[in-house]
C-alpha cells in the first residue's frame, strides 16, 4: 500500500518553490542543500513524477512541478493563518512590503509619517525590481506600476508617478546610463532610446545614478517626488508624459482583511496619496 506524501517534504518543495534556488531554499530551512536535494530526489522517487529541471537558472519546475505547487498552495495559506494567530498574541505582525527603488526608499523615510510602534503591524521592507509573488506570500503588500490581473490579488489606484530629468547644474550635457545588469524600467529604457549616444557614465543601482547626478557627472531621470526634494538637484524638464504610470497598492484578497494588512494598506495608501500626483482612484 503507498504511503502518504511525508508533509516535510512537502513544504521543502513549496521553500524551494517560492525561493527559486536550492541555496536560499536551505538557508531559509536550517539544511544543507546536499540534504535538501537528497529529500528532494528521494520525494520526486516515492512520488513517481519529475519536479524539477536542474540547471544554470536553477530548479525549474516541470509541469508535474507546477501542478503540485498549485495543490500546496492552500497549505501555505493554512501555515501562514496559524503563524498569524501565533504572533497575535505576541505583539505586532510582521507586514512584507515590496516596492521599486524609489518608492521603497520613500516609504522608509518617510516611516514615521505613518507608522508608530504602537501599530499593531511591523513594516518589513523588501525592495525588489521584480514584482514579487503574492500569491505565495512572498510579499503581503506590493506597490506596483501596472494594473495586476491575478484574479486573487486585491488592487486599488492610488494616484500616479510623474518623471523628469535632473541634473547638478543646467549646463551639464551628458547623461548617466545603465550597466548591462541594470534591470531595464521604463525610465531607464526612456534615457537609451532618446540620450544614448550622449551617456558619459553607467551605474547598476539608481542611487548610484542620482549620486553621479549630483556630482556633476551626468543627467538623470527621477520620480518627480524624489526630485524635487533630493539636495543638489535642480529640474532640467517638465514631467516626461510617456513615464507618466499609474501607481497600485496590491495584496493577496483573502489577506487584506487580516487586521494587521488592513491597518498597513490603510496607513500606507493614506501617506502614498498625500505625496505625489494622483489621478482617479478604484478597487477591485
Amino acid at each position: 500500500m503507498k504511503t502518504r506524501p511525508d508533509w516535510n517534504d512537502i513544504a521543502y518543495f513549496s521553500v524551494i518553490v517560492r525561493t527559486g534556488a536550492l541555496a536560499p531554499a536551505a538557508r531559509e530551512l536550517g539544511v544543507s542543500p546536499a540534504t535538501l536535494s537528497r529529500r528532494m530526489k528521494a520525494f520526486e522517487a516515492s512520488l513517481g513524477r519529475r519536479l524539477f529541471l536542474h540547471g544554470a537558472e536553477g530548479y525549474t519546475l516541470t509541469a508535474d512541478g507546477v501542478a503540485l505547487s498549485d495543490r500546496t498552495r492552500s497549505m501555505e495559506e493554512a501555515a501562514r493563518q496559524i503563524t498569524l494567530w501565533r504572533d497575535a498574541a505576541q505583539g505586532p505582525v510582521p507586514v512584507r512590503i515590496s516596492a521599486g527603488t524609489w518608492t521603497a526608499f520613500d516609504l522608509a523615510e518617510g516611516l514615521p509619517e505613518y507608522w508608530s510602534p504602537t501599530a499593531p503591524w511591523v513594516p518589513e521592507f523588501m525592495y525588489c525590481d521584480r514584482d514579487r509573488d503574492i500569491a505565495r506570500r512572498e510579499v503581503d503588500i506590493g506597490i506596483r506600476n501596472r494594473r495586476p490581473d491575478q484574479p486573487w490579488v486585491a488592487r486599488q489606484q492610488i494616484g500616479w508617478v510623474e518623471y523628469a530629468v535632473y541634473a547638478s547644474h543646467e549646463t551639464v550635457e551628458g547623461w548617466i546610463g545603465p550597466s548591462w545588469d541594470t534591470a531595464l524600467t521604463p525610465s531607464i529604457r526612456w534615457v537609451q532610446e532618446h540620450h544614448g549616444d550622449r551617456i558619459v557614465t553607467k551605474a547598476n543601482s539608481p542611487h548610484l545614478a542620482a549620486a553621479l547626478a549630483r556630482a556633476g557627472i551626468g543627467r538623470v531621470v527621477l520620480p518627480t517626488f524624489i526630485g524635487e526634494r533630493m539636495a543638489g538637484l535642480t529640474p532640467l524638464s517638465d514631467p516626461i508624459e510617456d513615464l507618466r504610470s499609474p501607481q497600485w497598492l496590491v495584496s493577496h484578497h483573502e489577506a487584506r482583511d487580516e487586521p494587521p494588512i488592513r491597518a498597513a494598506l490603510d496607513a500606507i495608501g493614506d501617506y502614498l496619496r498625500r505625496r505625489q500626483p494622483k489621478q482617479g482612484s478604484g478597487q477591485t
